[in-house]
């Protein structure tokens, strides 16, 4: 038995997204207590998949346009510094000393530019916000990644199992029919028959194989580990009841549509600042000189002048623009179709949502009605083996009926597993366009999981005040887990008893 999960799972929404399952595939030997689950899958992908991982960093980059923006509003201060050493004279004593050494301060305050300064400040914020939305868009497709390469591995085990049994019986059945037509009770065509389908077996045996090395080698390529001996995953809660219900989640909570109406927001603030080039500036400058000679100045004229000089000013800076060759319209009506577009992508992508909920809920619902159908074929094609088998031995049934039906009952336990499968994969799916396959949702945080989940807000806060020219982080390293010194995977899976 499974040991029911921890209080932890429980998500913050007050949904257990994830809970208790009934085992998957009802023919599979129970699971070792010592097996990964999809928690620990998760968890893994969570905090090492470098798709993720590359999305945040692109997301602290994405936060500094702010204090970028904000630099344009606050002082600007400059030093400059010169030694001069003349190196000709002229014939007449003129004021002309030979060396000179000058520094100076700039000092440049903006009072007032128009409102494209604010603008751009708050166009940089919402687009913060439009980011952290589109993070949490990338952490659910990682996550969905990571449920159907989980799924994937726990199939198709599952199906090389159901061949290499099919093959065994199918190798029972050939000697068995062998040794029956050594004392004339059957014919060579039963033989040949048998024979055929054995070679069938094997062929679909080494394919499933290589679809289960496949799958492991994805699992490894998504969370970053081999998978091990792989726990049932449990089942998914918070699926809605009605498609219209799961639209109108997915419209309050999907993170691309709310990426992009964010988007859609800050392309308002771009027209905004765009126009205010056309309005006057105002700013306070001031500054401060000092000259020295160094004493070099002409014998001639040296009584009476001073070896240095030093001077300050300070003022007040208007710039009223009143022809700029139509440069602040084209900039205004640029962004004004910048944001148009924006309206339009956002409705497309409010359409691509809709779409989506709607196939993903018509999915999920189809999936786990054919799990019903598929295990009612299990159970006929299972009791028609049993049958014929019986009807066999009293010569009432051939062995190329027992190979048919040996065969049906192969093919309708792989559709079983199949279906299973696609309807978690699809229940999971449906749950992520409608935003509710997130970090927080899934409860990965706590006890087993991560300390803390990533929060992008800690990143923001700490760079949105920064001011200091020469403050900076140290290096980058990659966070993601590299898989180059991990095995090539095999097909091995454990050994199941023959129906």
């Amino acid at each position: 038995m499974i040991k029911p999960l921890s209080p932890a799972l429980r998500g913050s929404t007050g949904l257990t997204v994830i809970a208790l399952a009934t085992a998957i595939v009802g023919s599979l030997a129970s699971t070792p207590a010592s097996a990964d689950d999809l928690r620990e899958a998760l968890i893994r992908a969570y905090n090492s998949n470098p798709d993720l991982q590359a999305a945040r960093a692109n997301q602290r980059a994405n936060d500094e346009n702010v204090p970028i923006a904000k630099s344009a509003a606050l002082p600007s201060l400059a030093g400059t510094a010169s030694y001069t050493e003349q190196l000709e004279k002229g014939s007449a004593p003129t004021f002309n000393p030979t060396r000179i050494f000058s520094t100076g301060v700039n000092l440049g305050l903006p009072l007032y530019a128009g409102g494209g300064i604010r603008n751009a400040i708050t166009a940089a914020k919402v687009r913060v916000e439009a980011g952290q939305a589109s993070l949490r868009s990338t952490e659910s497709a990682v996550f969905s990644q990571v449920v159907a390469a989980y799924l994937d591995v726990i199939r198709d085990a599952a199906i090389v199992n159901f061949n290499r049994n099919s093959v065994q019986v199918l190798e029972v059945n050939l000697k068995a029919t062998s040794d029956r037509f050594e004392i004339g009770d059957v014919t060579r065509t039963d033989v040949a028959q048998s024979n055929s389908r054995l070679a069938l077996a094997r062929a679909d045996l080494r394919s499933a194989q290589a679809n289960l090395i496949a799958s492991r080698e994805r699992y490894i390529q998504i969370v970053g580990t081999a998978p091990g001996d792989l726990a049932t995953p449990p089942p998914l809660t918070g699926l809605p009841p009605a498609v219209d219900e799961a639209v109108q989640i997915a419209l309050d909570t999907n993170p691309d549509l709310a990426a992009a109406r964010l988007a859609s927001k800050a392309a308002g603030y771009d027209v905004k600042a765009a126009g205010a080039a056309r309005l006057p500036r105002l700013s306070v400058t001031a500054s401060t000189s000092y000259s020295n000679y160094l004493d070099s100045i002409p014998l001639g004229i040296k009584s009476g002048t001073n070896n240095h000089i030093a001077s300050s000013a300070l003022g007040l800076t208007a710039s009223i623009p009143l022809f700029q060759g139509g440069l602040p319209a084209a900039r205004e009506r640029q962004a004004q179709a910048s944001e148009g577009a924006k309206f339009e992508q956002e409705i497309s992508v409010e359409r691509s949502v809709i779409a989506a909920v709607r196939a993903a809920y018509s999915n999920w619902q189809a999936a786990t009605a054919v799990i019903g159908l598929n295990q009612t074929a299990v159970d006929a094609a299972a009791l028609s083996l049993e049958g014929v088998r019986a009807e066999n031995t009293v010569g009432n049934r051939t062995i190329l009926n027992i190979l048919d039906a040996e065969q049906e009952l192969l093919r309708a336990q792989v559709q079983l597993v199949t279906a299973r499968r696609n309807a978690y994969v699809a229940g999971f799916n449906l749950l992520s366009t409608m935003g509710r396959a997130q970090a927080k949702d899934l409860a990965l945080e706590g006890e087993g999981g991560s300390a803390a989940l990533y929060d992008p807000a800690t990143n923001y806060d700490r760079v949105r005040g920064k001011v200091w020219d020469w403050s900076r982080d140290p290096a980058p390293v990659a966070r993601g887990t590299r898989t180059v010194d991990s095995p090539a995977q095999d097909a091995n899976v454990a050994a199941q008893a023959l129906p």
